[in-house]
């Protein structure tokens, strides 16, 4: 998968893109992502990207020029979407995380400043997406998040295909507690089922669990997820325990 992402400060998407995961994701050619800087298309002498806004106002806001200039210098593929990191747009979820992960290619735009000529999302035709309800400076923190969180949802970045089906929020639960070593910790001790070997009980502890804190901690999500098409396996788990 190639994420080409549309930011002034490419070296914030490149330098987080050195560590942990994404870095071992791009040793072994499982993704590809690139940073092209709208500022290297501005035909302003001065490289400006940014002017007044019309009507006045405080800020200033991004040029259409130098950003949809640098769009169309990407490349598309095929199975390719565009997205634009808007405090207007839809906010970022797990489900979005798992569409976004089908794509060949993922094409971000990061603002700055006050935001964007309008007309910016209007000719790139992209989605708007939001990390939430809250004000950040910029959309290179956003889109490494969403970089991360996809990564992870394709084929070969974790060494474990449990690993991401067990997170919180893959299915809409929160993930269950984990223990290691040692069994005794300034009185606190490792759940018994955990140590007897039988797998399944431990399996339905386990989820037993993701009920019990998704339920405790986020009503909301637990809500939701009980209105949702329940498999077998789970209906029997949330009865007995008296959740559903």
């Amino acid at each position: 998968m190639r994420f080409d992402v549309l930011s002034l400060f490419p070296e914030m998407i490149l330098g987080a893109c050195c560590h942990s995961i994404i870095k071992r994701a791009l040793q072994e050619n499982l993704i590809q992502v690139n940073a092209i800087n709208p500022r290297d298309y501005t035909i302003d002498k001065h490289k400006k990207v940014d002017d007044t806004p019309y009507g006045g106002g405080a800020g200033m806001l991004l040029s259409c020029q130098p950003y949809l200039d640098a769009l169309k210098s990407v490349e598309k593929i095929k199975n390719s979407k565009t997205i634009i990191m808007s405090p207007q747009g839809k906010v970022f979820n797990q489900n979005m995380a798992k569409e976004f992960a089908k794509k060949e290619q993922l094409i971000i735009i990061c603002g700055h400043y006050e935001g964007f000529d309008e007309r910016i999302k209007q000719l790139a035709q992209a989605e708007e997406v939001s990390m939430g309800d809250y004000v950040m400076t910029g959309g290179e923190l956003p889109a490494l998040c969403i970089i991360d969180s996809v990564i992870r949802l394709k084929e070969g970045v974790l060494g474990d295909k449990e690993s991401s089906e067990y997170d919180s929020h893959y299915d809409g639960l929160l993930e269950h507690p984990h223990y290691t070593k040692p069994r005794v910790y300034e009185g606190l001790e490792v759940p018994e089922v955990l140590l007897n070997g039988n797998h399944e009980k431990i399996k339905e502890w386990r989820r037993l669990q993701q009920f019990i804190i998704t339920k405790n901690k986020r009503p909301d999500l637990f809500e939701k997820f009980l209105k949702s098409d329940l498999s077998d396996y789970d209906l029997k788990i949330l009865k007995q325990n008296n959740l559903f």
